[in-house]
């Protein structure tokens, strides 16, 4: 009789999680850490100021601006922009330490950080999050009182122009007010769909 072969895990996933702001990417990644699953969440050094409630290096990892560039020019980011006038970037560490523990790494990018990790790893898994409507996120913008009216006129045109770019990603998650659960669900779904492919995407950092 002839020996099966073992079955092998399919490779780890790099899933990028990306978005207008204001669209709900924090709010989804908070019920995301909540779900018993083998995932590592990989996070973003920013200079933004720290706002009420988030906690450093588990919401983001604040510096400054020296301390920031410093990082940059020794090459220590996956990727880096600057973004509303601050400073964001993806310590390489961060997507390694979570590949060496074994876990998929989930990372949260604005769309211009998605760009470039697309560049750099075009075999990760890329979902887009999107408002109920245009509305939905001017109000949730002003809910968060983070903004003055021209930070928020600016925000609001750059996400019209973001919406556009759905079609780059892998998939779309709409993220309608009071149904946070429904898109938390399709995200998990959506990865675990990725971790069933016979055809497994094979992420290399370039």
């Amino acid at each position: 009789m002839q020996d099966i072969p073992e079955i092998q895990p399919n490779p780890l996933l790099l899933v990028v999680l990306s978005g207008p702001s204001g669209v709900g990417k924090d709010a989804a990644l908070t019920k995301l850490k909540g779900l018993d699953r083998q995932w590592y969440f990989a996070v973003t050094a920013t200079t933004r100021p720290q706002r009420p409630g988030e906690r450093e290096g588990v919401d983001y990892i604040f510096l400054d601006n020296a301390t920031f560039l410093a990082m940059k020019d020794r090459g220590e980011f996956l990727e880096y922009a600057q973004v509303y006038g601050r400073w964001y970037g993806v310590p390489r560490s961060q997507v390694l330490q979570g590949f060496e523990g074994g876990n998929d790494v989930i990372l949260k990018i604005d769309v211009q950080g998605a760009e470039t990790i697309r560049g750099l790893a075009p075999e990760a898994v890329f979902i887009f999050m999107v408002p109920g409507s245009l509305q939905e996120l001017h109000e949730r913008l002003t809910s968060r009182m983070t903004e003055n009216s021209r930070d928020m006129e600016l925000r609001l045109k750059t996400a019209n122009e973001e919406l556009n770019r759905a079609p780059e990603f892998d998939y779309r998650v709409v993220n309608r007010d009071g149904n946070l659960a429904q898109a938390v669900a399709e995200i998990d779904a959506i990865i675990t769909a990725e971790k069933c492919r016979t055809q497994p995407r094979r992420v290399e950092l370039i």
